[in-house]
């Protein structure tokens, strides 16, 4: 298989090997040689945020589980999930996962959706997670948890897993063709727009009366916040300009704090988006080709648009500034349309393509993307993220990217799902269980495009023995035939 071009993390041994492979490919990152413990580690370090004491520099990301209930509560899959965040020993909790905020904008019919009469459930869930830590940890009064809002846009499945419902907020050159929007497709007009801001509004009153202590309004991965900072060609209040394409973003903030003082407010956000990807013949991922200038990501050079530009970045940043909102987590690109700029593997998913680089590459190119953004906001707290693939050597890069000022949190992604507690291991010294380590088999992502839950089958005993493996190995068979 042509990943076979690109080294194994678990080859490299050592972090002098991973240095040694890091300057062959002409890219650098913050890895010290040795893994400090608590309490004189940079990850073990607390973070005032807003009066909130955050014990450590640990963040759990947001997914989706795809295993809610049909009307959008909390399961059993979920609620183990959750315990095990809890258990993890990462300090912040960023939004748990993404909860929709209206029934049409869910990625899919088993995500998460807040709304009056679930409320109770979603209280129960963040008491789950922060019971977990109690247990574990003796205390919780240093764990910081928020809800990630989403409404997903052009991605929304709301009814059937293999239907998407689209709602758009202007016609993509390349993005339509691909998902098969057509030319008269409707666009969500102004009224409706207003409509789901104040979805996220009434979303986040429920968070707060939940109890969590922040909301993420989110902005990436191609969902419909992010969808609005790329606009550019869509008429009226929401697009053309700057300050029309962050108006929805505006408009949420003004309504949470006027309808839920003291909740915290932060925003994850796509720093880069390159151009679209294919599988070229060889199994490669491959740029697509724009017609003219490609004016339709947040984040890339429109003439040369696999280059980064993180000037659109830095202008959110300094909106978000002004907003007083100072607490936000660095992402790029979008799993659906170019997955290896947004979550590095080696392995992709059985309807993806071949990297067309390392992944290592991808790694520093977020990193380096939000050590540059920090660099040039040092009053606001980053968290970063792409540190999942770095597998062994997390811990090493995490520690130096902390230390040296790159990140002031770690995130951890699909780590989390197989090997959450890695956190309190780093803190407590303890060697890592390699047995547990993402490999990036891409599983949490194949199952899921084929109907089914996400969870690690290759290394999660919980998923390995469930039923749903044998389905999953039935799905990835068919498709290596159909290759």
């Amino acid at each position: 298989m042509d990943e076979a071009r690109y080294p194994r993390i678990a080859a490299l041994k050592t972090p002098e090997a991973l240095a040694g492979h890091l300057r062959s490919l002409g890219v650098h990152l913050p890895l010290e040689p040795a893994v400090e413990r608590a309490p004189e580690s940079p990850l073990a370090q607390p973070l005032v945020w807003k009066g909130h004491a955050i014990g450590n520099r640990w963040c759990i990301l947001p997914m989706e589980g795809w295993d809610g209930t049909e009307d959008g509560r909390p399961s059993e899959l979920t609620i183990r999930r959750w315990v095990r965040f809890g258990e993890s020993g990462a300090k912040l909790i960023w939004g748990g996962e993404a909860v929709a905020v209206t029934h049409d904008g869910r990625a899919n019919p088993n995500q998460l959706a807040i709304r009056a009469d679930s409320a109770r459930d979603f209280a129960s869930l963040r008491e789950a997670l922060a019971g977990a830590h109690r247990r574990r940890f003796g205390r919780d009064d240093d764990l910081l948890v928020g809800l990630q809002l989403t409404h997903s846009g052009r991605f929304c499945r709301p009814n059937r897993k293999d239907r998407l419902e689209p709602r758009i907020l202007y016609h993509h050159p390349i993005l339509d063709r691909r998902f098969g929007i057509a030319p008269d497709h409707p666009v969500l007009s102004d009224g409706e727009v207003r409509g789901i801001v104040d979805a996220f509004v009434a979303a986040a009153r429920l968070a707060a009366q939940c109890g969590y202590a922040f909301v993420d309004v989110k902005h990436c991965h191609g969902y419909l916040g992010h969808e609005f900072l790329s606009a550019v060609d869509r008429p009226g209040r929401y697009g053309g300009s700057f300050a029309n394409r962050t108006r929805f973003l505006r408009e949420v903030v003004d309504g949470i704090r006027a309808e839920a003082p003291g909740l915290g407010i932060v925003v994850r956000f796509t720093a880069f988006d390159l151009i679209p990807f294919t599988k070229g013949e060889d199994g490669r991922g491959a740029a697509e080709r724009s017609a003219g200038p490609y004016r339709h990501a947040f984040g890339c050079d429109p003439e040369e648009p696999t280059r980064v530009d993180l000037g659109p970045a830095q202008e959110l940043l300094r909106l978000l500034a002004a907003f007083d909102i100072d607490l936000v987590c660095a992402t790029a690109g979008s799993p659906y349309y170019n997955p290896h700029v947004q979550r590095p593997a080696l392995f992709p998913p059985s309807d993806g393509y071949t990297p067309p680089e390392d992944p290592l590459v991808g790694v520093a190119r977020q990193i380096e993307a939000a050590a540059e953004l920090k660099r040039q906001f040092p009053d606001m707290r980053f968290v970063g993220s792409a540190y999942s693939y770095l597998q062994e050597f997390l811990p090493h890069v995490g520690q130096g990217a902390v230390r040296q000022g790159w990140t002031d949190f770690v995130g951890l992604g699909r780590m989390a799902l197989t090997y959450p507690d890695i956190a309190a291991d780093v803190l407590e010294g303890r060697p890592l269980s390699t047995a547990r380590i993402c490999r990036t088999f891409s599983d949490c992502t194949t199952a899921p495009r084929g109907g089914l839950i996400s969870g690690c089958f290759p290394l999660d005993p919980f998923y390995r023995e469930r039923p749903e493996a044998a389905a999953l190995r039935d799905l990835k068979d068919r498709a290596r035939n159909r290759a």
